[in-house]
């Protein structure tokens, strides 16, 4: 026979953590947004690993349910600076690559390579490859060139030595990471994939966002504005830095805790057959000169022209700009 649990007879003490996920979770009446405090309490928590699987499951589909506010953002953006130890290094463009392609390939990455060429100091950073049918940046550094960097030592070496560098999200928030990676347990993406394009870890010049779901630009736009970083938020292709030729780019921007907004038209005056299958050969192909496709062309000159209105240049401007370095590219890999 089976002897009985003990009853409990006294009140647990409540879990730290709790009340943020009660602020968010209290029903359609009782619930609310996490000020800006309340959001870098939770974060820091949840960096400092004091919160249970439980609560962190609930905590972040609750926000996801709900949708995460700039205020929110800004909090945790803050949690996640407070604890990154990163060293001062002179950085242009922050570049976070965390969305993957699937229906163009990533023009994105030698607009940052060519840019580079060209003295521009860029920062890319990425989640991994954590959704099927996707090709992602991490799977195609060495095709291209680009430094892989596992410290922030590598990280300054490769941008004195070729103004470009690539460094895992893993290694140096690793909590944030892992939480990405939940994406395959819980079911959905988790406000984990949109923090990540925030947070400019070595405070660049200009941090460029892409954020592929209608109104949340917005939201990042009013993140960074709190933050009094200067940024540019787009819908880029796929939900990656790159804008697509075929349609008509908005640019919600924050300098200096202004917001701006310009929209650059479209560069097409029609859509370009998307390709039946991705060939990342045809990236190499592209950037060498062995063949000519207008679609890669305009997209990664227009990405480039973004990245150089971030650092002050006019839409005109930039676009000279970015057809200069193109056609005199160092066309080796």
């Amino acid at each position: 026979m089976n002897t009985p649990s003990a009853l409990v007879t006294e009140t647990p003490v409540e879990h730290p953590f709790a009340p943020f996920v009660r602020i968010l979770g209290k029903g359609k009446r009782g619930a609310r947004n996490m000020t800006r405090e309340e959001a870098r309490q939770a974060m820091g928590m949840v960096l400092d690993e004091q919160v249970e699987d439980t609560q962190l499951g609930a905590f972040l589909m609750l926000l996801r349910h709900k949708e995460e506010s700039a205020e929110e953002l800004a909090g945790f953006t803050e949690a996640v600076r407070e604890r990154l130890n990163a060293p001062a290094l002179h950085v242009d463009i922050d570049w976070p690559t965390y969305a993957g392609k699937k229906r163009h390939l990533p023009w994105y990455l030698l607009a940052a390579k060519c840019l580079s060429q060209n003295g521009v100091r860029v920062l890319m950073h990425g989640g991994g490859a954590h959704t099927a049918g996707r090709l992602y940046s991490e799977q195609l550094l060495d095709l291209l060139g680009i430094t892989l960097c596992r410290n922030w030592q590598a990280v300054g070496e490769a941008l004195d030595r070729s103004n470009l560098a690539f460094m895992p999200l893993v290694d140096w928030a690793p909590q944030l990471q892992r939480m990405i990676d939940l994406r395959n347990t819980l079911g959905l993406r988790s406000p984990i994939h949109s923090l990540a394009r925030i947070l400019n870890p070595l405070g660049a010049r200009c941090g460029l966002q892409s954020i592929f779901h209608p109104g949340y630009q917005a939201v990042h736009r009013d993140a960074s504005s709190l933050l009094g970083d200067h940024a540019i938020v787009v819908k880029g292709d796929g939900g990656e830095v790159e804008i697509n030729p075929d349609t008509i780019s908005h640019l919600y921007g924050t300098t200096g805790g202004q917001p701006w907004d310009e929209e650059w038209p479209a560069l097409s005056d029609r859509r370009h057959v998307k390709p039946a299958t991705l060939e990342p050969a045809h990236l190499v192909a592209v950037w060498k000169g062995e063949v000519q496709d207008s679609y890669p062309q305009l997209a990664l000159i227009s990405t480039m022209a973004l990245a150089l209105k971030g650092l002050g240049l006019t839409r005109t401007e930039a676009f000279e700009k970015a057809e200069q370095f193109w056609a005199n590219r160092d066309t080796s890999i």
